[in-house]
């Protein structure tokens, strides 16, 4: 059952921004579409140096249900905090300043929440979009039911924080995002609530959220992305401390596999997504027959992959010779 104080919105969105004038109108845009009309959407530009601020201030001319909060630079787990923090709805939703949402999404949610009263996090399918927004085809395959504590641990079921509605009662009792996160705040902020507390994270079975892809930070990226997740482990020891020693080498081999193939989509370099691979094997080699079918093509396409590039290093020294 899902009750609102009079006058409050059902569904309070937070928004993140941070120099994200160029995709935020079709952000906010996807927002205005939804079939579900009773919401609040705060923007918190997060110390922008561009016309982030701007674009929400003309966009809020036109639709009250809009706000703005400008604070300085704290990161994406900060700005989040804040905007719950002063958002209405018993309902927080939220959503990256690039991101689309189909407009059944707000609807679609509700209503799995209305059905199941233990329902604390809810989320859908997600289709990536290529860095232009575009329909990949790609669509996310994780399990949107019976999730185990040990699958918050490794990769996140729910791809991406922009798929998430939530209960305010879930915020209230594990707290917000660990601002000292910028990677792996959200897969954390989902094991702490998964461990810590009776409310049931589950996903309705269609597609309702579009993640856009960036070729921003490439190696650096990942660099980062790898680090944040062993801060999260970090974390994790303080309230599931068994979880972590009995699950550790198989989630940190399906963390480094996912890292292997995001740099493949990224381009990287190919001696780093070898190396992401060597050492998912060598942290649980059993990925190899309890995972066989996304390990082994992993596998292929990183060493055929560092192979094109050998051949073509070789192929240009030879080149280079008189």
């Amino acid at each position: 059952m899902l009750s609102q104080a009079q006058g409050e919105p059902m569904v309070s969105m937070v928004i993140p921004a941070f120099d994200a004038e160029s995709s935020l109108p079709a952000t906010i845009a996807s927002v205005q579409a939804q079939t579900w009309s009773d919401w609040q959407l705060l923007v918190v530009d997060d110390g922008s140096s561009d016309g982030t601020a701007d674009c929400v201030r003309r966009l809020q001319a036109g639709d009250g249900r809009l706000g703005l909060i400008c604070a300085p630079n704290r990161g994406v787990s900060a700005a989040r905090n804040l905007g719950v923090a002063r958002s209405r709805g018993p309902i927080v939703a939220f959503l990256d300043a690039d991101d689309l949402w189909h407009p059944t999404k707000l609807e679609r949610h509700l209503e799995q929440f209305r059905a199941e009263p233990r329902l604390g996090v809810s989320f859908a399918r997600v289709e990536v979009l290529s860095p232009e927004g575009v329909p990949t085809g790609q669509v996310s395959s994780s399990k949107l039911r019976d999730l185990r504590a040990e699958d918050f641990l490794s990769e996140n079921p729910t791809t991406t924080t922009s798929n998430w509605v939530v209960r305010r009662l879930v915020l209230e009792e594990v707290g917000g995002f660990l601002e000292s996160m910028s990677y792996s705040e959200d897969l954390e902020w989902l094991l702490r609530v998964r461990c810590c507390t009776a409310w049931e994270i589950a996903g309705v079975p269609e597609v309702l959220t579009g993640y856009r892809t960036s070729v921003g930070g490439l190696s650096a990226q990942l660099a980062r992305m790898e680090s944040g997740w062993e801060q999260m482990v970090e974390q994790a020891r303080r309230y599931a401390p068994d979880l972590v020693e009995k699950h550790l080498n198989q989630a940190r081999a399906l963390q480094l596999r996912y890292l292997a193939r995001r740099s493949l989509r990224l381009r990287s370099a190919a001696a780093q997504g070898s190396d992401y691979m060597a050492r998912a094997l060598r942290s649980d080699p059993a990925l190899l027959w309890k995972q066989p079918r996304r390990t082994w093509l992993t596998w292929g396409a990183v060493l055929l992959r560092a192979w094109i590039s050998r051949a073509l290093a070789a192929l240009g020294v030879r080149r280079g010779q008189p």
